[in-house]
C-alpha cells in the first residue's frame, strides 16, 4: 500500500477513535496527518469512502498482529490466550459511540464490517477447535461448527454499544469474562487444567 494512504487511515482510524466518526471533519484529518484535503480527496471521493477503507484497512491490520511467535509451537489453547490478550489490547480504548455512529449513518458499512470480521474470526476459531481436538486438551465432542458460531455471536453481542452502557464493565472486562467462560466450555479436564496454570503465570507475571 502506498505509504501516504497507510498513514492517512492510520491516522483516521486513531481521529475516530478518540473523538467519534461524526465529529471529525476532513480538515480535521488533513490538519492532523499534515496533508492538503485535494491530496485526501485523490485517494477517496468522499468521507463515507474514507470511513470504509479505514475499517478494512484496520481490519488487515488487526488480523495480521492477532498472531505474533511461532505459532506451530503453540497448543490451541494458547493461541487463543494469545488472541485474546491481542483483542482485548486493541479494544481496550475503543470509543461504544464509533459503533452507534456507524449503525446510524453508515449502515451499509458497517454490515459490511461486521460480516468481514465475523467471517475470519470463525474460520479461525473453527481451525482452533480441530486443533484442540486433536491435541486431547477440547472436548472431543464439540459440535464444531454449532459452537463457533454461538461463539461469534457472543463477540457481535458485546459489541453491541446498548449492552455496553447497560453495564458497569468496560469492554476489556466483558470480553475476559466472555473468553474465559468460553474455555471453560471447551476445555476437558486436562485442557482446563492446562489452562488454569497459564492464567496463574500470566497474573504472576502481570
Amino acid at each position: 500500500m502506498d505509504e501516504k494512504l497507510d498513514r492517512l487511515l492510520t491516522e483516521t482510524f486513531r481521529l475516530f477513535k478518540i473523538y467519534g466518526i461524526r465529529s471529525v471533519s476532513m480538515d480535521d484529518i488533513a490538519r492532523e496527518v499534515g496533508i492538503s484535503k485535494k491530496t485526501i480527496y485523490q485517494y477517496v471521493a468522499n468521507k463515507t469512502e474514507l470511513v470504509e477503507m479505514t475499517l478494512k484497512h484496520m481490519h488487515s491490520k488487526e488480523s495480521t498482529i492477532c498472531f505474533t511467535g511461532d505459532i506451530a509451537s503453540m497448543n490451541a489453547i494458547d493461541i487463543l490466550l494469545q488472541v485474546s490478550r491481542n483483542v482485548s489490547k486493541q479494544m481496550k480504548d475503543m470509543n461504544p459511540v464509533n459503533i452507534f455512529e456507524l449503525q446510524k449513518y453508515y449502515p451499509a458499512i458497517y454490515r459490511e464490517f461486521v460480516i468481514m470480521k465475523r467471517d475470519h474470526v470463525f474460520e479461525q476459531v473453527k481451525r482452533n477447535f480441530a486443533q484442540g481436538i486433536d491435541e486431547g486438551i477440547y472436548r472431543n465432542d464439540l459440535d464444531i461448527e454449532l459452537v463457533a458460531r454461538l461463539y461469534i455471536q457472543k463477540l457481535v453481542d458485546v459489541h453491541d454499544p446498548e449492552f455496553l452502557s447497560s453495564t458497569n464493565f468496560g469492554f476489556e472486562k466483558v470480553f475476559q469474562v466472555m473468553f474465559d467462560n468460553h474455555i471453560r466450555g471447551i476445555a476437558n479436564a486436562e485442557g482446563l487444567a492446562y489452562y488454569e496454570k497459564q492464567i496463574k503465570l500470566l497474573n504472576n507475571i502481570i
